[in-house]
């Protein structure tokens, strides 16, 4: 049993899980996205596959929200209690996983209507205009609703306290990608601004223009920086240990590329800055509950803990 005291991780940890709860309640009671796309272009053609993209999402809300609720009471059980057994520690995070992983399911859809169009589409009759409309629409969605669900899957599947270099292993890969999809996605968005708009809404604003170089090889360098920091924590000898200092870098650094852009929006967004880039942002795949992890993050960069604690401590 752990000391009840509060520290600033564990506070952190809350907050985030708190976040993380609510941003889904949300998303599940208030489904006026649901079909939005429709109201706001008056598009019938499109009537059908939107509403089956909004549909297929919301149910993997429903599996999201309940992955919050099991995670607040778990963090609000180990305020008051401290940590339950490992056996049913290593539980919880396995239906948290499970239930976060059918949230990424839940947008196949989507990739469904991006691999129908890629096939479809008349506007594909040159290499360029066929890899750019992979590139920001079927590989983004591909990745984020079939790859990175069976990763955490992985994970969920690979969690056992008997087995700690297996866990850390595929924590860090799964951590990693993450980062990867977000990379994906958003620069996908970037893309798409710059091809369409001519540059319009990257380069006519600076705030814009750091947006996209945050995005584009920010985030970028921030996955391929992942990439490093799991092949040397899995070197670790003589057996693979967990840098509480360096993992804590990577949390508050994206963690603050949310932040970032949500900022910049309440401060300087507006019709005279307004892109698609921050309607997409704001309002589909946004996860802005990640903004939080700083709170988790900054707390792991400053521990006084031993940074080379070993995963099975």
């Amino acid at each position: 049993m752990m000391s009840q005291k509060v520290t600033p991780l564990k506070v952190g940890l809350l907050i985030v899980v708190l976040a993380y709860f609510l941003f889904n309640a949300h998303s599940l009671f208030n489904l006026s996205w649901v079909g939005e796309w429709n109201r706001l272009t008056n598009n019938s053609t499109a009537r059908f596959d939107i509403y089956m993209e909004d549909v297929t999402a919301a149910v993997g809300v429903v599996f999201r929200f309940a992955a919050g609720i099991i995670a607040v009471v778990a963090v609000l059980y180990y305020f008051t209690k401290g940590l339950p057994s490992t056996a049913k520690l290593y539980n919880i995070l396995k239906i948290i996983i499970v239930f976060e992983a059918i949230y990424w399911f839940g947008l196949i859809a989507t990739a469904a209507v991006e691999v129908h169009s890629l096939i479809t589409s008349p506007f594909h009759s040159s290499i360029i205009n066929l890899l750019t409309s992979m590139m920001t629409g079927t590989i983004p969605a591909v990745v984020e609703s079939v790859a990175f669900p069976i990763v955490l899957l992985i994970l969920a599947f690979k969690l056992n306290p008997n087995k700690p270099s297996a866990t850390l292993k595929w924590t860090l890969i799964t951590g990693t990608f993450l980062i990867f999809v977000f990379w994906l996605t958003n620069t996908s968005i970037w893309i798409s601004i710059w091809r369409f708009r001519a540059g319009i809404g990257v380069t006519n604003y600076p705030v814009n223009t750091v947006s996209f170089i945050l995005t584009v090889f920010g985030l970028l360098a921030l996955a391929i920086s992942s990439v490093g920091f799991t092949v040397v924590s899995l070197r670790s000898k003589p057996q693979p240990k967990l840098n509480l200092k360096a993992a804590g870098v990577f949390i508050t650094a994206f963690g603050m590329y949310f932040l970032w852009n949500y900022l910049t929006w309440i401060f300087f967004g507006g019709n005279y800055l307004w892109s698609n880039w921050y309607a997409w942002f704001l309002g589909h795949n946004l996860d802005l509950w990640m903004l939080s992890l700083p709170l988790l993050g900054l707390p792991m960069l400053f521990s006084n803990r031993d940074s080379q604690e070993n995963l099975s401590s």
